[in-house]
Parts: C-alpha cells; structure tokens; sequence
C-alpha cells in the first residue's frame, strides 16, 4: 500500500501546522503555547483530550468503532511525539523562522508533532478500528526527561496499553526510507564533573603549588583510555570532556580546576564498568600529584531498547507505506541519546528513524524539518494502528 491519499491531499494543511509549531519554539516544560495548539487541533478533531501530564504534555485518545465495549481486554497502544525546541540561534533564514528568541526546533520535534496530529485527525474519520489508540505529546525531551516525568506520574498506570511507538527523523537517511532495528539503538547518556582541588599560588614559584591545571590535562589523557584500552572493542563506548575551567589571570595558580563531560554506552554491564574506571582514574591521579577529587556522576537517560515483536510491527507498517525496499534494519545504532528509553523500560514498543534526507544535522542553526517527509510519517502512524488494532 503506498501512502494514505486522504493524507497527500491533506498535505498544506500539514505543512501550515508544521511551519506554525516552527515559529513559536519553547523548551522543556515551558511548551504552552505548544501545547494549547496540540489540544486545540485535538479538540477539533473530537479526539478526547485527557488531562495533561509532565506540565505540559498531551494526551488524546480515539477509540475504534469495531471495538467490543463489553470486553475489559480490549488492545490499547501508544504513539508518542516529542514537543520541545532547543536553545539555539536559528539561521535557517525561512519565512516561517522562530520568533522566539534564543529557541528554534533545530531537532524536527515540530515535524514530529505534526506527523502524530495528522494521524490523529485521519484516524477521527476512519474509525475501523478495534481498541484505543493513544496520541502521547511529550514535552522536555532535550535534556530535561520529560519520559522519566511521565513515567513518575503514573502514565503507564492511568493509560494500560500494550506497546508505545516513537519516531524521529533523520538527517542523512534518504526521504521515504526508515531505518529500523531490535535491540539497542539509542545510547545511555551520563554526565559527570570533576573538581580538582589543589593548592594555589604564584605562577612564578610553581614549585608551591599543587597545579590543577596540569593534574587536569593528566585526567583528561588518562579518560580516553577508557574506551580505547579498558573496554572490550566490540563495546561501543563514548567519554568525552566537553568542558573546563580553571583560573582567571596570567600569574596565578589556581585552587582547582572543574572538568565536565558525557558518557556514552548500549549495554548497563558496560556503563557499571565505566563509571567504576572513571573514578578510579580520577582519584588514584590526584592522589599522586597530592591534589584531592570531587566527582559528581549522574545517569540520565538509559540506553534506548526496542522489543523484537514490536519491531516487526513497526517494520510491518513501514513496508505498507514505502515498500519493502525502502526498509533499513542495519543502519548503527546512534550514541545520541534519547528519552523514549524511559517509556520502553516500562513497556513493550519499538523507535524508528524517518528519512529527512540531506539536511544539516540534528541540533544545528541551519538544521529544518523536510516538509516532504509529513505526509510519509502521518501515513505510517496510520498504518501502524490498522495493524495492531484490525
């Protein structure tokens, strides 16, 4: 089946959706403006809006005409778009540019958004259907985990179901393919920082002095053993600093010296064992040049995991639309990260990438939504539900 026809004609309205959520970008847990546009469309469309989740997260619902409403065991599953913007510049220079300082969707989370309200308003006139489909917008996934809120607010509790479905697109992967595969494709995301403390002084005498900034550059080297010598190759594992600080004038020693950075890893063994050598690097350096260690390491995001059986689903529906050829199952995982890893902890589901072609990348001034990718995406949403709940 190629793409819904309903939906190609829809294809401005689509586009005037997308380029609208462009030009008022917000970021985690301030998406109002967002989300009053999602909840209006909605209500528009008669799909019943639940109460709102996570501050500003959205919730809709369509039940299907072909469903036993005498059965407690109907199906129910849940397909999730992501609401928030980042803090960056835009310099696309479109006419639809954002007229949010500082913020822009330089991600494609306006794209997103539009895909899971088109399919909405396509499956609120074609009903046939048996169970309860769920449209999830979920704010804060920048950083912030808005899936984790959802999580800690009882999401799975208040709406059963049996499976969640994400996208997102991706730049370098051609327009009508999806990139789909089980198991990892998403990388957990750590973040640490690393205080040194030593002794200051006179840049002059540094034989007084306990200089954080070389014990530093010792850290810094000694870190990115970690993935090339401490862990097994076929391991994928990330450590980079991202930033440093330490001093303020050209004749002083200082007292310490901060270093930041991420860590990125598919498997939780792995991770345990990273955290493990990172710290022991770290204080055992110190402890030899006489310096003293503060490390404050944070898990944020767990590694994103798709369920095999859901993944068929997924790739079931995107051969409907784009045809068998056009389906990636060994594109590499990515070691970005992403906060749909909270939600697949909690249930079955599966995460695909949409081709948005040759763009600029992810999290870039220039970046922009492809507008030619709407109507492929509303379509496997659409298709996505006539399998699962036929």
């Amino acid at each position: 089946m190629p793409l819904i026809e309903q939906i190609v004609s829809n294809k401005d309205e689509l586009k005037k959706w997308r380029h609208e959520l462009h030009s008022i970008p917000e970021i985690a847990f301030d998406e109002e403006k967002t989300a009053q546009f999602v909840e209006q469309k909605l209500a528009s469309f008669g799909v019943t809006v639940h109460p709102r989740m996570a501050g500003t997260g959205v919730i809709g619902s369509l039940t299907g005409k072909l469903t036993n409403k005498t059965r407690t065991d109907n199906k129910a599953i849940a397909l999730r778009a992501d609401l928030d913007a980042l803090p960056i510049v835009e310099k696309t220079g479109v006419a639809y540019c954002s007229t949010h300082s500082g913020m822009m969707h330089a991600c494609g989370h306006d794209g997103h958004t539009t895909m899971l309200l088109g399919a909405a308003q396509y499956l609120s006139t074609n009903l046939d259907f048996n169970g309860t489909v769920y449209f999830v917008f979920q704010p804060a996934e920048e950083n912030e985990g808005g899936g984790r809120v959802f999580v800690e607010e009882g999401f799975f509790k208040k709406y059963p179901i049996d499976a969640i479905y994400g996208m997102h697109n991706w730049p370098g992967l051609e327009v009508g393919k999806f990139a789909i595969r089980s198991g990892p494709v998403m990388a957990a995301y750590d973040v640490f920082d690393i205080q040194i403390n030593g002794k200051g002084g006179h840049a002059a005498a540094p034989q007084n002095t306990i200089d954080p900034i070389v014990i530093a550059g010792h850290v810094i080297t000694a870190l990115q053993n970690i993935s090339s010598r401490q862990c097994n190759p076929q391991d994928a594992v990330v450590v980079s600093i991202t930033r440093m600080h330490a001093g303020d004038s050209y004749n002083v020693i200082p007292e310490s010296a901060c270093l930041s950075g991420t860590v990125r890893t598919f498997n939780h063994r792995v991770q345990e064992k990273v955290i493990t050598q990172l710290e022991q690097m770290v204080q055992s350096i110190c402890d030899a040049y006489g310096a003293a260690a503060e490390i404050d390491y944070q898990k944020r995001y767990p590694s994103t995991i798709n369920s095999d059986i859901e993944t068929e689903h997924a790739v079931l529906a995107a051969m409907d639309v784009v045809g068998n050829g056009n389906i990636v199952c060994d594109y590499p995982p990515s070691m970005g990260s992403e906060d749909f890893s909270f939600l697949l902890n909690e249930s079955k589901g599966c995460y695909v990438s949409i081709g948005n072609g040759d763009s600029a990348s992810l999290h870039n001034p220039y970046y922009n939504f492809n507008d030619e990718v709407l109507t492929i995406g509303v379509s496997y949403w659409v298709r996505m539900v006539q399998l699962q709940l036929s």
